[in-house]
C-alpha cells in the first residue's frame, strides 16, 4: 500500500476536520453549512476542495441530486488517526529519526498529559502487540 504524504493549510485541515466530525460523505453544500467559522463562496470551496483531491486527502463517494444538477459527495481517505500519525512520522521523525529521540518525544508526551489508567493499559497491550510483531 503506498504511503500518504501531504501538507494541509487551514483552510483544508478544516474541511477535514468537518468531514471527520460528520463521519460521511458531505456535498460542497453541506461542507459549507457544518465547517464552524466559515463562510466560503462557491468558488473558494471549489478550488480547495480540487486542492484536496489533488492531494489524495480526500476522495469522490458519489453523486446526489440537487434540483435539476447532480452534485459530488466527498470524504476524508484516512481516518484522523491516520492523518495524525501521517503528519507525526512526516515531521517529527524528518527532523530527529534517531531512536533516542522517539523515547525524548514520548517523555515529552507523558509529562504534559494527564494519562488515565485505561490509556496506560492501551499503550501497554499496544507495545506487547509490538513486541510479538517484531
Amino acid at each position: 500500500m503506498e504511503e500518504k504524504r501531504f501538507q494541509l493549510s487551514d483552510n483544508e485541515s478544516q474541511i477535514l476536520n468537518t468531514l471527520w466530525k460528520e463521519d460521511r460523505a458531505l456535498t460542497r453544500a453541506e461542507i459549507i453549512e457544518f465547517t464552524e467559522n466559515k463562510t466560503w463562496k462557491a468558488s473558494s470551496i471549489h478550488i480547495l476542495l480540487n486542492q484536496l483531491l489533488g492531494k489524495g486527502a480526500i476522495v469522490v463517494e458519489g453523486y446526489v441530486q440537487s434540483g435539476k444538477n447532480y452534485g459530488r459527495t466527498y470524504k476524508a481517505s484516512l481516518n484522523k488517526d491516520e492523518y495524525d500519525a501521517m503528519i507525526f512520522k512526516s515531521d517529527y521523525l524528518k527532523l530527529s529519526p534517531s531512536k533516542a529521540a522517539l523515547n525524548d518525544f514520548f517523555k515529552f508526551l507523558i509529562s504534559v498529559n494527564k494519562i488515565d489508567e485505561s490509556t496506560i493499559k492501551n499503550i501497554k497491550s499496544m507495545l506487547k502487540e509490538q513486541e510479538k510483531n517484531n
